[in-house]
């Protein structure tokens, strides 16, 4: 496996594969890697002849200042795992490297930053679509791999891809929990022991929506459920639950067809952030 933390490095050790017509997969990340993201590199190692990996903290999608110095920083760690996975090529550059000065670019996703974690995190997708921009320009890639945890930012790549007419196709890769059913998530470092054990009733608060929306309960019902159920778990602060569809993730006013309908929770426990989502 070869690091590189420049992008004049890592274009040159591409161009060179590009040429003998070897296809890539980009695997995007930030760090403090998990078996969530081992898998989008078993996924790409699959599909692709070469696997890159991007570690990259991007300060420009962190509204809070307090999130981004928190954030886990691991790359001795981290590339030690993706070694042993067969990762090929892991690009690691530092903020300098990424952005010279910094970015003045606005991009505007439309709708997508009205909802969710677009109204919650004001300015983040703008900071997620430039720095994707940079990397797919950098690595050039045949397919990028993104996970399913973070669903809303999945449709932004999604939109960026089709408005900018980047020749790559985009896979989304099924949320990888531990065994009590938390998405592995880097943030969930942060979480203290007591935390930890409280963090999965998160995932069982969509788990009880859905079986409601399954024996054919309303949306208002599953929505009040929810809420109940994190009442009864005071160490968590809810910040959004939404029946959204999958690609738009506008709120639906009844069940779409069959993945098409997504199932969306934000919470703070305790200084963490937690996400997650099911599609139904």
């Amino acid at each position: 496996m070869q690091l590189y933390e420049t992008i004049a490095g890592i274009r040159q050790a591409l161009d060179s594969q590009r040429r003998t017509g070897q296809s890539i997969g980009l695997v995007p990340t930030m760090g403090a890697l998990h078996a969530g993201h081992l898998a989008l590199v078993d996924a790409s190692k699959t599909a692709n002849d070469l696997t890159v990996c991007s570690i990259f903290v991007n300060p420009t999608q962190f509204n809070n200042p307090d999130d981004l110095a928190r954030y886990p920083k691991t790359l001795e760690a981290d590339c030690k795992l993706l070694e042993e996975a067969g990762c090929d090529l892991v690009f690691a550059p530092s903020v300098a490297e990424m952005y010279p000065s910094l970015p003045v670019l606005k991009l505007n996703f439309g709708e997508l930053e009205t909802v969710l974690e677009g109204a919650f995190r004001p300015g983040h997708f703008n900071g997620v679509g430039i720095v994707v921009s940079k990397l797919f320009n950098i690595v050039q890639p045949d397919r990028a791999y993104f996970g399913q945890k973070d669903l809303q930012q999945v449709a932004v790549v999604k939109r960026l891809i089709r408005d900018l007419g980047f020749q790559l196709e985009l896979v989304r890769q099924p949320i990888v929990r531990e065994d009590d059913g938390l998405a592995m998530s880097s943030r969930n470092r942060n979480l203290s022991t007591d935390e930890r054990q409280e963090a999965p009733a998160l995932y069982r608060a969509l788990v009880k929506a859905q079986e409601i929306l399954r024996h054919e309960g309303s949306i208002e019902t599953a929505k009040a459920a929810v809420v109940s159920y994190l009442e009864n778990h005071p160490a968590f602060r809810l910040e959004y639950f939404e029946i959204a569809n999958a690609d738009t993730l506008q709120a639906v006013e009844q069940l779409q067809a069959p993945g098409a309908t997504a199932l969306c929770i934000a919470a703070h426990l305790g200084k963490t952030r937690l996400i997650d989502n099911l599609v139904l």
